[in-house]
């Protein structure tokens, strides 16, 4: 078993300098700092879990989880997740103090600096793509507090890792379900949630790239932004049927989902549907068969994973081996529910 005086023996440093490394005290130059790291993951060293506990309960260490909507079940499930890895780690003296905003960079601006005020050592945050809240996150990493983004990524940020799906290819498998799903030209529907999540525009990034490379009979009509809310998915839906009666199939992006076919239901048409995750009111859908399929993306491990990246990086100092960490996509079809 790899050991501090093991690696203050290889990096030629004293046991204490490699001690200030991992416990990110300072007084040790970068040249330094990044050599004992490289040592580090060589090794793939692991503190001692009860000097690890000892260490974390007299810091008292909070993490800061914000994420998107009170009424959105999907994000309840990644709160599942940080609540099941929250009570794991309460013997090493970590609390986690959670919002929940809508989709607005101002909203978000303020639960950031409401944590700040709480004295937060880490963020995990699903951010809003703006500008703004790419400039709060390098502010934060300046101040030495670590931030992890989950579910959805921001481009160009200083964050320590990204934990959710690839949504590009989430966008791309559902292009391909569509085409096995459909024959001869198709036009195409698209409900997303917000143009300033980056998720939910990768997902149509995916999804037109595959259909433009491989699917160009399937034609896509229109996109609208629902804001992840179901009364405005119903309206928008409702009113993109009226418009267009010869759209064949339906993408739905991101949440919205029940409200959306709901107006479908009404409709009387009978449209190939496409959906994402595997909340209550989805799976009923699919049960009834208005559903055709829904890609999982596994919100409990991303809440529980992000968690326990944070957490490994404020009482060890070891940073992610990876800077991104992709949760497996899983296809459910009415055949295959449980």
């Amino acid at each position: 078993m790899t050991t501090i005086k093991d690696i203050a023996e290889l990096a030629g440093v004293s046991r204490g300098t490699v001690d200030r490394v991992l416990n990110n005290r300072g007084a040790v130059s970068s040249q330094t700092a990044e050599k004992v790291m490289e040592i580090v993951r060589a090794l793939d060293y692991r503190p001692n879990k009860a000097g690890i506990a000892l260490a974390a309960q007299k810091k008292k260490y909070k993490i800061g989880v914000i994420l998107f909507s009170e009424n959105n079940p999907f994000f309840d499930e990644i709160m599942e997740g940080v609540r099941i890895k929250a009570a794991e780690l309460q013997d090493y003296g970590i609390t986690t103090i959670t919002r929940r905003v809508e989709f607005d960079a101002d909203a978000q601006l303020l639960a950031i600096s409401e944590l700040m005020a709480e004295g937060i050592h880490g963020l995990m945050l699903a951010p809003f793509n703006h500008m703004l809240i790419q400039q709060k996150i390098d502010e934060l990493v300046g101040r030495q507090i670590p931030v992890v983004t989950i579910n959805t990524d921001i481009d160009g940020s200083k964050r320590m890792a990204y934990v959710g799906s690839d949504y590009f290819r989430g966008g791309c498998m559902a292009a391909g379900l569509l085409a096995l799903m459909t024959a001869g030209d198709i036009h195409l529907g698209i409900i997303t949630g917000s143009s300033n999540v980056l998720c939910h525009t990768e997902r149509i990034a995916g999804l037109q790239h595959t259909l433009k490379k491989s699917y160009p009979r399937i034609h896509v009509t229109e996109i609208l932004e629902n804001h992840d809310d179901e009364f405005e998915s119903y309206t928008l839906t409702s009113q993109m049927l009226r418009r267009h009666t010869d759209i064949h199939a339906l993408f739905f992006a991101a949440a919205g989902v029940h409200g959306g076919c709901r107006a479908v239901m009404e409709s009387g048409r009978h449209l190939k549907i496409i959906t994402f995750d595997e909340v209550p009111t989805t799976l009923e859908m699919l049960k009834k068969g208005v559903i055709s399929a829904t890609i999982s993306q596994q919100p409990y491990q991303q809440g529980a994973r992000s968690l326990d990246l944070l957490f490994e990086y404020l009482t060890s100092g070891i940073l992610p081996q990876q800077s991104r960490y992709f949760v497996e996509h899983s296809i459910r079809i009415r055949e295959n529910l449980l």
